[in-house]
């Protein structure tokens, strides 16, 4: 048995317009910018999405605009089998995150648990 819950809201885009890309998220939303220390491809923006941290990161290379969403988990393994079982394909991993493809094209990552353990026990759905 294991638990996950949507934790994450990135914009990402290309690194040369990350800085304008956060400022204008910041302004739409009303949303402070924060740089999280050791993160230097994430801007925050405080308080965007009660419950979600919400934030634009930075792409390397050529990679497109776009959305991806986050699934924080306590067991990795069981949440990547859980959604390749549901149709999404693993398409790479890094630093203990895994990065997949949902049917109809769209990128998600799930995560290690990383967000207060008691926040993430209130809105968690525990699988089997």
């Amino acid at each position: 048995m294991h638990r996950s819950r949507l934790s994450t809201l990135l914009v990402d885009v290309p690194a040369a317009d990350a800085g304008r890309s956060a400022a204008f998220w910041s302004g739409a939303l009303g949303a402070p910018p924060r740089h999280p220390p050791g993160e230097p491809g994430f801007t925050e923006l405080a308080g965007a999405v009660p419950g979600l941290v919400t934030a634009v990161q930075a792409l390397g290379g050529a990679d497109a605009p776009r959305y991806h969403v986050d699934l924080e988990t306590d067991d990795v393994d069981a949440e990547v089998a859980r959604l390749v079982g549901l149709g999404a394909v693993e398409v790479s991993a890094w630093q203990g995150c895994r990065t997949l493809r949902a049917p109809g094209g769209h990128l998600l990552c799930v995560v290690p648990l990383h967000s207060d353990p008691g926040e993430f026990a209130a809105a968690a759905r525990t699988w089997p």
